[in-house]
C-alpha cells in the first residue's frame, strides 16, 4: 500500500497548558482514528535551516516545516481525506506527498 508523508506547515503554540492538553487530546483522537493507516506519528520540528548552492539561511524559508507524519492509504485521495480530519488544519496547512521506493 502506498505511503504518504504529511508535512505540516504553520500552526501556533497553545496559549496555556489547558489549551495544550485539549489540543493534544484532539491529536491523539485523530491519530487513533487512523488505525493501521498511521505508519509513523512523526514529531513537531524546531526552527529549520535551508541549504542551497548559494548558501545557508536560518529563517525557515517562506513556508517553514512545523512537523510530519507518515501514513499509508490506497491512493492520494484517501490520504487527503485522512488529512482533512487533522487538528493542524485549523491553524496551518498539510502538504501531502507519496513516498517513493528506491
Amino acid at each position: 500500500m502506498p505511503q504518504y508523508i504529511f508535512a505540516y506547515h504553520g500552526g501556533k503554540m497553545p496559549e496555556d497548558p489547558e489549551e495544550g492538553a485539549k489540543l493534544m487530546a484532539r491529536w491523539q483522537a485523530w491519530m487513533s482514528g487512523l488505525g493501521d493507516g498511521l505508519v509513523n506519528p512523526g514529531h513537531p520540528v524546531g526552527k529549520s535551516s535551508t541549504v542551497s548552492s548559494t548558501g545557508v539561511t536560518n529563517d525557515g524559508g517562506s513556508n517553514p516545516l512545523s512537523g510530519f507524519s507518515l501514513v499509508q492509504a490506497d491512493n492520494v485521495d484517501a490520504a487527503i481525506e485522512m488529512a482533512k480530519g487533522c487538528p493542524h488544519i485549523e491553524h496551518g496547512t498539510i502538504e501531502i506527498a507519496e513516498t517513493m521506493e528506491m
